[in-house]
């Protein structure tokens, strides 16, 4: 097991989180609702001037955690879900073209999927603080492999009658299903939004 916590600010009081959880978003309501529904949405979390001007750096978490519960409050649980998804794969795709290097994926392709897994959970880990800013993140190494998030700001304050945190999700899976095994699959069997300690992520695939 290893642990990141998430990199705050000391004195400002401010946790940092990369911009793919609202850019990626912003990319997937354009696409799926449409220019006007997206400009209204991101006004209804304070975030117009990142329509305006795409943040290309490190952004506070604050925003990511207000933009993902706007999506729910104002497109519903299951709406908020599935665009929370399609961001997440397009964050995996954006991942694996830009940020993990092409000899990486090589060697993880060409490992067993049980020593893959181990690897890729353990550079998931060491990269922790661009995803889950105030929050922390931990591996359970199974199997079945649990990828486990606590205070993270897509479910943190909120309450649901279901999972929310399908951005992460389809993150992990995209980039499991690239490097480790085609037929993986993560699903989110424990969240905070549902009163749980952590929203734990489990990693499964078959033969």
């Amino acid at each position: 097991m290893h642990a990141m916590a998430g990199q705050a600010l000391v004195g400002a009081a401010v946790a940092r989180i990369g911009p793919n959880a609202i850019t990626q978003v912003a990319a997937v309501l354009e696409r799926e609702l449409g220019a006007a529904a997206r400009a209204r949405l991101f006004a209804a979390a304070g975030l117009s001037a990142h329509l305006a001007r795409p943040p290309t750096g490190m952004v506070d978490d604050r925003e990511v955690e207000r933009l993902h519960r706007v999506l729910r409050a104002e497109l519903g649980v299951a709406d908020a879900r599935r665009i929370g998804r399609l961001a997440g794969e397009r964050t995996g795709a954006y991942l694996l073209a830009h940020r993990i290097p092409a000899a990486v994926q090589l060697l993880l392709r060409w490992l067993p999927a049980s020593w893959a897994a181990r690897l890729l959970v353990r550079a998931i880990g060491r990269h922790a603080w661009t995803f889950t800013g105030a929050g922390a993140f931990t591996a359970r190494a199974g199997p079945p492999v649990q990828l486990v998030i606590r205070h993270g700001p897509l479910a943190r304050g909120d309450r649901a009658d279901e999972p929310v945190c399908d951005f992460y999700a389809a993150t992990f899976e995209w980039l499991f299903r690239a490097l480790v095994h085609r037929n993986a699959t993560v699903v989110e069997i424990e969240c905070e939004a549902l009163g749980a300690p952590s929203c734990v992520f489990e990693l499964r695939w078959s033969r």
